[in-house]
């Protein structure tokens, strides 16, 4: 995945610019990386990372989870209310 940052004129540890309710998917990949993700109900979330691995982390409801997702897998994910912050 080409990394959506390379123009990006700010710092990561700039505030969040943008965010996308999501649905989890099984066929397609967010349009670009996350910086963090939001859970409105607690649970599991299945993602792709931007390093190419898969993982099913547990994710509180409320917080801001930084994580560079670049898709949200339908199957494994239990979390409801999720929103990929850029």
């Amino acid at each position: 995945m080409k990394n959506p940052y390379s123009s990006f004129s700010g710092s990561l540890r700039d505030p969040i610019r943008d965010a996308v309710e999501m649905t989890p998917n099984v066929d397609t990949d967010l349009l670009q990386a996350s910086r963090a993700i939001n859970v409105a109900i607690t649970g599991n979330v299945r993602m792709t990372l931007i390093s190419g691995s898969t993982v099913t982390l547990h994710v509180a409801a409320g917080g801001t989870f930084p994580v560079r997702a670049t898709r949200i897998w339908a199957d494994g994910t239990t979390a409801a209310g999720i929103v990929a912050l850029f």
